[in-house]
Order: C-alpha cells, then sequence, then structure tokens
C-alpha cells in the first residue's frame, strides 16, 4: 500500500523522474579520459585574428580625417610659435611614452623574443600609461584656446588612430 501512496504523489513522482534524468546527463558531461589534451591541441590550432581589421581601419581613417580637416599640423606649428610651454612638454612626454613602447614592441617582442615582457619588465607598462595621460593633459591644456569642448575628442581620435596604427606593430 505504502508503493501505491508513492506513486499517487505528484511530489515524488517528479523527484523520481528528475533523479533519473540527471545520473544520464552526468554522465554525458564528463571528459573522456585524454579530451582535455585533445581540446587544448584544438585550440592551438586556431588562427589568431588579424591584425587590421574594420575596428582598426576606422580609427585610423577617423584620425586622418580629423588630421586634414581641422589642419591639426599647422595647428600646432600655430600653437609651438605661440610659445606654449604646454606643448613643448606634451611633445617631449609623448615622445618618451611612445620610446617605451617601440622598447617593447620592436626590441624586446621582436628582436629579443620575449612575448611575456610585462612580467620581465613590470615597470615598462605603467610608465608608459603616466607618460601617456601626463602628455594628453599636456595637449588639452595647450590646444583648449583653439578647439574649446571639441579638444578632447579631437585629442582621443588621434590618440586611437595611433594606438591602432602602433598595434599593427605588434
Amino acid at each position: 500500500m505504502a508503493a501505491g501512496v508513492g506513486d499517487r504523489d505528484p511530489l515524488l513522482r517528479l523527484r523520481r523522474h528528475l533523479r533519473e534524468e540527471v545520473e544520464p546527463q552526468a554522465l554525458l558531461l564528463q571528459p573522456p579520459p585524454g579530451g582535455a589534451a585533445e581540446s587544448t591541441n584544438v585550440e592551438k590550432k586556431e588562427k589568431p585574428l588579424p591584425r587590421l581589421n574594420i575596428h582598426s581601419a576606422f580609427w585610423i581613417l577617423a584620425s586622418i580625417v580629423v588630421t586634414y580637416y581641422v589642419e591639426f599640423f599647422k595647428t600646432i606649428k600655430e600653437t609651438i610659435q605661440a610659445d606654449s610651454w604646454c606643448i613643448v612638454l606634451g611633445s617631449c612626454l609623448l615622445v618618451a611614452s611612445l620610446t617605451i613602447a617601440f622598447y617593447c614592441i620592436i626590441y624586446l617582442e621582436w628582436y629579443c623574443g620575449i612575448e611575456d615582457y610585462d612580467a620581465q619588465y613590470p615597470v615598462l607598462i605603467p610608465v608608459t600609461t603616466a607618460t601617456f595621460i601626463a602628455a594628453a593633459v599636456c595637449f588639452n591644456i595647450a590646444l583648449w584656446p583653439v578647439w574649446s569642448f571639441l579638444t578632447p575628442l579631437l585629442l582621443f581620435t588621434q590618440f586611437m588612430g595611433v594606438v591602432m596604427l602602433v598595434s599593427l606593430l605588434g
């Protein structure tokens, strides 16, 4: 009589039904022996993404368009001639930042073959970032009288164009 009562109780039937379904699925989800080695081999065979994609081409082209239409180099030349110490300081900081970046890409990665230079030289990335941010602040201060509130937007577009151009190298 107890078995008959258990079959009538819908909760017990549901538990029994779910238990019977879960156990075979749990067995199916277990990886076969040696399957982990095969999956890592498949991951190694996958090709990396191409360096030149739509995203990087867009930023490079946007940077070129901004350079042309706002007469970027002419404005920089006039600002330098106006004795702006901020643009000179920003230029020095930008050169320092790019020098460190090219040192990492060209010398460490290409010439020495060190792919994970961040682990061997952990101070390079923060120093490069700090000098670039300081350069960006200097450029924004120096060029604010020329382009006003558009200055950060124009400089960000130039920044992204340079970053995408450098990413094509490494």
